[in-house]
């Protein structure tokens, strides 16, 4: 009995033991050389890295560039054995018209997609810049492709990628596949994609001002280039594009004749990935290149360079150190392998749950396990409580607040002030007749599945929800994230609600189950928004009139003549902040409860989209001013 007793009670060693013996053994073996290790680890560690982002920030930019080219091909492919088999060709060029159509619509990586016979003829669809569709119906060459510059293709001839096209309208890749019919090549399907899209690929790996990553095709074209208005070293080369590097006008790529090769970054080497200094305008900079082929006749070579003042001064000292070091780090690492294994273990654990804890994703957390070592042992139980208690605080604190003020700095970011806000106030129409009908428990599952609605919307896009009162929302945006679009953004929200809405509306029909309508207000002014409250009990919240004339402008969303499935009101001073607005209505000066003077009252289409427009009713929503 006492035998098992003890065998429950674990050891537990204090981490001051642990460290103090390890790094003594480690301190008596390498005190001679302790500058030489310093300098071998800082070596180790900064190649390490330098390696690391080398790979990295390369292989992303390649693999999103195949994912873009890799999508069209299989589009075309999974068009091929339609035409093969006579559904759809140019024996039916209307269907074929249409099921083209379809298939650009449904992948924005295509930007033009015909069929050209061995006669030449061709027919296919086009979208252009401003997102517009055009049919082909005609010999002439549309853009992204031209019929001599398209691959020559056999009969079982795999996705070919042909040479770049430039066009009138931009510049052009395109890959191809053959038609056949009974062994026999009957035309071609090809699918070009504007090099404009990629243009897109290439500025969001721009990782600043220091960053450049380009593009350089048929062997020393520069196609695209994330700085081409506004370069590194001065000036701009946005109309030399495409060009060759040597006279484009960048001194950073025109000096690649004279790179020196790093032969530091092995690990990049064997990838395929070229790294070496450049010098130009007596700055030094490091390029990283490699070789991207099979989407055009021509491999492309897809880089990237990037200030390299500060980082190549130290890749210097430390590669003329490295063979001082090499010694000591040999010992270093038998004894420090050991010790690092037993002590990083947990802690890397504990690292790992820590994120998971930053980022709010509490359902993902996994319990610290217990530890012989006193101090981690304690950090684990205080860890898991720790843990516990967020859940719990979570269930009540919207998330996306939570993570905007641990962003912003947590106490600063939560103080009472003054600022421009806009304010949502949504309320369903009836609700209080329609739950009279239904139990507690129907009643909290319809507002339940209605507030997820919401709220999902409304974090889309990043706004605030400060609380449910009642079967109504009340939502803000412009703190604690300060931000111009704010009216914006909350009207984008207005008009998600409303299609969400009228997708629930739908499902609920079809299963029977009551319908819901909604009334949206939206004003634009100074509020105060910050913690309120006292002692231990606070809320981050919003207050003010600005807040009360969004909930009347609700309100007077009872006005409207009809039973609508979703009115938004909005105020002169939310609209006043819409430039690119198209689709509202003023319907009057009105007089709304508890604030003196009228306020002009706008009616916004809830279901517009883009420069789409509904059709605008035949009356005014609301009555004439009062």
């Amino acid at each position: 009995m006492k035998e098992d007793k003890r065998s429950r009670q674990r050891i537990k060693l204090t981490l001051t033991t642990i460290v103090g013996l390890s790094f003594g053994a480690f301190v008596a073996v390498a005190i001679g050389l302790v500058l030489a290790l310093s300098v071998s680890a800082n070596f180790k560690n900064t190649f390490s890295l330098l390696n690391d982002k080398t790979i990295l920030s390369t292989q992303a930019l390649e693999t999103q560039l195949r994912t873009h080219f890799s999508s069209i091909e299989n589009a075309i492919v999974g068009l091929k054995p339609y035409f093969d088999n006579g559904t759809i060709g140019f024996e039916r060029p209307e269907r074929t018209l249409e099921d083209l159509t379809i298939a650009l619509k449904s992948n924005s990586d295509i930007t033009t997609l015909a069929v050209t016979g061995p006669d030449g003829r061709r027919i296919g669809v086009y979208r252009a810049p401003n997102g517009k569709i055009w049919r082909i119906n005609s010999d002439a060459p549309p853009p992204g492709m031209t019929s001599h510059e398209l691959p020559e293709l056999a009969s079982d001839s795999p996705p070919t990628w042909g040479a770049l096209v430039k066009h009138e309208v931009g510049l052009f890749a395109n890959v191809s596949v053959p038609l056949t019919r009974n062994g026999a090549i009957i035309g071609t399907l090809t699918a070009a994609t504007s090099m404009e899209e990629l243009g897109r690929i290439v500025s969001a790996q721009d990782e600043g001002v220091d960053n450049t990553v380009f593009i350089i095709a048929d062997g020393d074209q520069v196609v695209l280039h994330s700085d081409s208005e506004s370069l590194q070293t001065g000036g701009s080369i946005k109309d030399n594009i495409p060009g060759s590097w040597l006279n484009l006008g960048d001194p950073v790529l025109a000096a690649i004749a004279t790179e020196e090769k790093l032969e530091e970054f092995k690990k990049a080497a064997d990838l395929g990935i070229d790294v070496s200094f450049v010098t130009a305008n007596d700055d030094e900079y490091i390029m990283m290149k490699a070789l991207l082929d099979g989407f055009s006749d021509k491999p492309w070579t897809v880089g990237q360079y990037y200030l390299g003042t500060t980082v190549s001064r130290e890749v210097r000292r430390l590669a003329g150190s490295m063979f001082v070091g090499f010694g000591a780090l040999v010992v270093s690492v038998l004894i420090a392998f050991w010790m690092g294994r037993r002590v990083a273990r947990p802690l890397k654990y504990l690292a790992l749950q820590s994120k998971r804890v930053g980022t709010l994703s509490l359902s993902d957390v996994e319990p610290l396990p217990r530890s012989r070592v006193a101090e981690i042992d304690q950090v684990a139980l205080a860890f898991n409580s720790m843990v516990e208690g967020l859940k719990a605080m979570n269930t009540y604190v919207p998330r996306s607040l939570f993570i905007k003020l641990m962003r912003l700095g947590g106490g600063q970011a939560a103080e009472a002030r003054e600022a421009e806000l806009t304010i949502l106030f949504t309320d369903i129409v009836g609700f209080t007749a329609l739950s009279e009908h239904l139990s507690a428990e129907k009643t909290a599952g319809l507002l339940n599945d209605h507030f997820a609605i919401l709220v999902e919307a409304v974090e889309a896009e990043g706004g605030t929800v400060d609380k449910f009162l009642g079967d109504g929302m009340l939502a803000f945006w412009g703190a604690p994230d300060a931000r111009p679009d704010h009216a914006e953004a909350a009207v984008r929200t207005a008009r998600r609600i409303a299609g969400a809405l009228h997708e629930a509306n739908q499902k609920a029909e079809k299963e029977g189950r009551p319908q819901m309508f909604l009334r949206i207000g939206i004003h634009t002014g100074e509020a105060v928004v910050g913690n309120v409250g006292a002692l231990d009990r606070w809320n981050y919240t919003v207050v003010g009139d600005t807040v009360n004339a969004a909930e009347r402008l609700q309100t007077l969303g009872k006005e409207v003549p009809g039973t609508p499935e979703v009115t938004i009101l909005a105020s002169a001073d939310t609209v006043a902040q819409l430039p690119r607005e198209r689709h509202q209505r003023a319907v009057g000066a009105h007089h709304l409860r508890g604030r003196s003077g009228r306020m002009e009252v706008y009616w916004l289409d809830p279901f517009a989209v883009g420069d789409s427009q509904k059709e605008e009713p035949q009356e005014l929503p609301v009555s004439a001013a009062e």
